[in-house]
């Protein structure tokens, strides 16, 4: 399993916004008001995912993989890695959700009331979903093996 590519959640992004585009602009008339809290459970998980991300990478950098108490187990990283991939494609679907959510809703705030009250709580909700990709990358990369240590770090001759 290899890391995720930015470039691959960039175009799931895109594609996620214009099909959120022209959905909304058929269905907006039948969706419920876009409140501020929409979007909050996606920063809960990023929170979540981001202290998860420090704990690892301590773990990782202090060698204390592996078996016995106080050691972080080799397969605790692996779903760790899997739940990274998994939210940082979650996230980035979302997110482009909300981006097609606002290009429908930016330009008619002034001529639309609904629209102008609905853009704060869609913005908001980007935004966390946005946190949750950049998250749920971090904790990917905490994740990683450190560097192999050079058989001779004296660099002396034997």
């Amino acid at each position: 399993m290899g890391p995720t590519r930015k470039r691959d959640l960039t175009a799931a992004t895109v594609v996620a916004a214009v099909a959120a585009y022209l959905l909304v602009l058929t269905l907006y008339r039948f969706f419920p008001p876009i409140t501020l809290l929409s979007g909050v459970s996606l920063l809960v998980v990023a929170m979540a995912e981001a202290g998860w991300a420090v704990y690892v990478r301590g773990k990782i950098n202090d060698g204390r993989i592996g078996d016995g108490p106080g050691w972080l187990h080799p397969l605790a990283v692996a779903r760790s890695v899997s739940i990274a991939k998994a939210s940082a494609w979650v996230g980035a679907v979302v997110l482009g959700w909300w981006v097609g959510v606002l290009a429908y809703l930016l330009p008619r705030r002034a001529t639309l009331r609904v629209a102008g009250e609905d853009t704060a709580g869609a913005l908001l909700a980007a935004a966390c979903a946005l946190a949750l990709v950049a998250a749920a990358l971090w904790l990917q990369h905490c994740c990683k093996s450190p560097q192999e240590p050079p058989d001779n770090p004296d660099g002396a001759t034997e």
